[in-house]
């Protein structure tokens, strides 16, 4: 080839010298080829050159440097970067990740908090028994896995009774849970507990602070819902998460019948969320909070579809019902699902019926049969 095809068809690549006919961009303007780019470069996600060094940033993307430096700045606690920090209490700057998983807002000048610091400017008068919202102490977990159950009980009460109700929940969960504002409620709490093992929770819940509360004129007004949480780590695979979304999106009105609510607002039973169920069971998040089963959260699922209630056998039926799907569905095979009508709720009965221990929810899916 004469040196005039050479210098207008091929270009030497800017780091190994080869003569190639076709080369990519790279940072600071290099050429390099693409034989260099695959072994020792990586592609910016944000302007697409490559790079040999790049950095991670908070949303699971690589920059280089170039980018790093003009459109992100690095958290100063996950040494990741972000397009968008916030400031906290103590001067650092932080990614929306960890704003959210290790920091919370104080409600008097909405400055971010480390976890079990107070804020030193703020003489908060939030009671020391009912905390902030965004209260969210180190999980502890009670009973013996893979699934662990969280509870959430929102209850009403009036704030002349407020103070009293709050105190007997507060001495009667003892080192179980704790309380919260919820933003649900004109007035009352809610009660959170820490993860337990449903096993665990019959033989220790404190069952009657329910009726004690009740009788301290808290009520489970129309407006207010019970949540259960369930660790992620219950489920064996994302083939497991699958079939237990499935089957509770395939059973809604039994399940809205045992959960004794429907609600658009708190608790909504999407058609898109159902038809989204194979890549939420992967850990996609999902759209929105506010669904049956709400996918957003990191470790766990949390099934928002229960009405609130001082009754000790609807909870125990609200926990029951999330342990034994989960268990339900953990061995579930295509076989039983095609041939012995494993998706039904009729099955699933059937398999509760030889498990004393769930008493609680057959007894309230049989008063729903009479009535």
């Amino acid at each position: 080839m004469c040196d005039s095809c050479l210098s207008t068809l091929y270009v030497a690549c800017d780091r190994c010298e080869s003569v190639v006919r076709e080369t990519v961009l790279a940072s600071e303007d290099a050429r390099i080829c693409w034989d260099c780019a695959d072994n020792y470069y990586f592609q910016c996600d944000e302007c697409a050159r490559y790079a040999e060094t790049t950095y991670e940033t908070d949303d699971d993307r690589l920059v280089c440097n170039d980018c790093a430096d003009r459109h992100f700045t690095e958290c100063d606690r996950c040494d990741r970067y972000s397009q968008s920090l916030s400031s906290t209490a103590d001067g650092d700057d932080v990614c929306e990740s960890c704003a959210e998983h290790d920091y919370w807002r104080c409600s008097e000048c909405e400055r971010l908090i480390r976890e079990y610091d107070p804020c030193d400017e703020c003489d908060s008068e939030t009671s020391d028994l009912i905390h902030d919202y965004c209260y969210k102490p180190r999980p502890e977990f009670h009973g013996a896995g893979p699934v662990f159950l969280g509870l959430e009980l929102e209850t009403s009460v009036s704030r002349w009774h407020i103070e009293d109700s709050a105190e007997i929940a507060v001495e009667m969960l003892g080192d179980l849970g704790y309380l919260k504002e919820d933003c649900s409620l004109d007035q009352g709490f809610e009660i959170v507990t820490h993860p337990m093992s449903y096993a665990w929770a019959m033989a220790n819940f404190p069952w009657e602070m329910l009726s004690e509360l009740s009788r301290s004129s808290c009520e489970a007004t129309h407006d207010a819902g019970m949540h259960v949480h369930i660790s992620r780590t219950a489920f064996e695979s994302p083939s497991h998460a699958f079939r237990w979304m499935k089957f509770l999106y395939r059973n809604a009105a039994s399940v809205i019948g045992v959960a004794r609510r429907e609600s658009d607002q708190w608790a909504s039973w999407r058609p898109n969320d159902r038809s989204q169920v194979k890549e939420y069971a992967k850990g996609v998040k999902g759209f929105s909070r506010y669904s049956a089963i709400n996918t957003q959260n990191d470790a766990t699922f949390e099934l928002r579809i229960f009405a609130s209630t001082l009754e000790p056998q609807e909870v125990k039926a609200a926990l029951g019902l999330a342990d034994a799907s989960v268990e339900y569905t953990r061995n579930l095979t295509v076989a039983d699902i095609a041939q012995r009508d494993g998706w039904d709720w009729s099955s699933f009965s059937s398999w509760l019926a030889q498990r004393p221990e769930y008493a609680p929810l057959m007894c309230e899916m049989e008063a729903l049969c009479a009535s």
